[in-house]
């Protein structure tokens, strides 16, 4: 199906970000249909074009969130490159950017400024404490944002550092949250014609999702701390050794306890120590059950283990490497997997989006692109601009003196 029939058909994305936060939220505005040209750097672009795996020349980590986005090589420190910058502004729905504070307002891009040029424009940041913040001038990255938000504190076993998740949760959960205010920004605009600001910080978004630490704080007046893996409320609710690798496994209530050691011959007398008997008693014995689950576990092969607990209703699952999971059938099944034939990289694959809608696409289908690879066709097809204009452009520097796409 062509991005035509997609559910933001229609809506323009001017993308001034670079490395994660913001290239993801975009990316998924891309799948959801939306026309997105991203701004680049002349000759070096965004800053995750240099960062590895590689395939051909061509970053894989770049590739992996820039996909459904067009590319235009402008320098903004030249006159003309700014011109092109507000001719863009002034025919896009939504701007947006996650360049320190301060930095888009030096080149004559303020909040103000972008308003003025177009007042229905949803014009959407993300930096690490916030625009509006006591700390201002403070640089953001994910580590930081996992850092600062309690997140780093929670993660990993006690007798370790603060651990930081293995993806970059605090980039990823940015931009998702960013995606969202732009979707209600848009709905706004279409009923009042008048476009919003919207000021994302990396460090709340990851405050936003620390599920119940922040009440048992500061209702329980409980410090959360590093528990590993398991659950601290719940029990069992943690992962497995088995006789060839890990599962994990979840007993969320007192019923699929008792679902559970039905289901294992060996955990009979644990149904009947009072040790166990509830949720809050399993809690607190937490460290004198896990032996015991795993003197079975470690009986079985993953595999064999949840068949044996999902015939009867017991949540569990094996802990899969990312080799396993790209080639799990329900990954293929669900369309999990997004492959391209990129120009220069040739054949590349990577996760796909995970939203299924039941008449409007949202997929990826446009692989990320090379470095001003749309810049002559943005100027042309985008902004009307006759090919005179394009050589004055190219001649002025405006798309870098290395230029060599357009």
């Amino acid at each position: 199906m062509s991005s035509e029939q997609r559910p933001l058909s229609g809506i323009r994305v001017l993308d001034l970000s670079h490395v994660l936060a913001m290239p993801y939220c975009t990316m998924i505005l891309g799948d959801l249909g939306a026309e997105v040209i991203k701004v680049e750097r002349p000759v070096t672009g965004d800053d995750a074009r240099h960062f590895g795996p590689y395939k051909e020349g061509e970053s894989a980590y770049f590739m992996s969130v820039n996909r459904n986005k067009r590319s235009v090589t402008l320098d903004l420190r030249n006159a003309e490159a700014k011109a092109v910058l507000r001719d863009l502004i002034a025919c896009s729905d939504v701007l947006a950017e996650n360049y320190k504070p301060g930095t888009l307002a030096k080149l004559g891009f303020s909040e103000q400024e972008v308003k003025a040029i177009n007042p229905r424009i949803v014009y959407a940041s993300i930096c690490g404490f916030g625009h509006d913040s006591v700390y201002p001038g403070r640089p953001g990255y994910d580590i930081i944002a996992q850092a600062f938000s309690g997140f780093m504190s929670i993660t990993g076993y006690p007798e370790n550092p603060p651990t930081r998740a293995g993806a970059s949760v605090g980039d990823i959960i940015s931009g998702l949250f960013t995606a969202v205010g732009i979707l209600a920004s848009l709905r706004g605009v279409d009923r009042e014609g008048q476009g919003q600001r919207l000021d994302i910080a990396m460090t709340d978004c990851m405050l936003a999702v620390l599920e119940n630490a922040v009440v048992r704080q500061t209702v329980a007046g409980q410090t959360p701390g590093r528990v590993g893996s398991r659950h601290p409320a719940i029990t069992p609710f943690d992962v497995f050794e088995t006789a060839n690798g890990h599962v994990v496994i979840a007993v969320g209530n007192d019923r699929l306890w008792e679902m559970f050691c039905q289901a294992v011959p060996q955990l009979a007398e644990a149904l009947g120590d009072e040790r166990f008997s509830s949720n809050p008693q399993r809690t607190e014995n937490h460290a004198d059950l896990k032996p015991i689950i795993e003197a079975w576990s470690r009986t079985l092969t993953s595999a064999a283990l949840v068949e044996q607990l999902s015939v009867v209703g017991v949540p569990c699952g094996p802990v899969n490497t990312i080799a396993d999971v790209v080639a799990d059938p329900n990954t293929i099944h669900r369309d999990m997997l997004a492959a391209f034939d990129h120009p220069t990289a040739g054949h590349v694959v990577t996760a796909n989006n995970p939203i299924h809608f039941d008449r409007t696409p949202c997929k990826a289908h446009r692989p990320a692109p090379e470095l001003g690879q749309h810049t002559e066709d943005v100027m042309t097809a985008v902004l009307g601009y006759p090919s005179e204009r394009v050589d004055e452009l190219r001649s002025s520097g405006a798309f870098g003196q290395a230029d060599s796409t357009s």
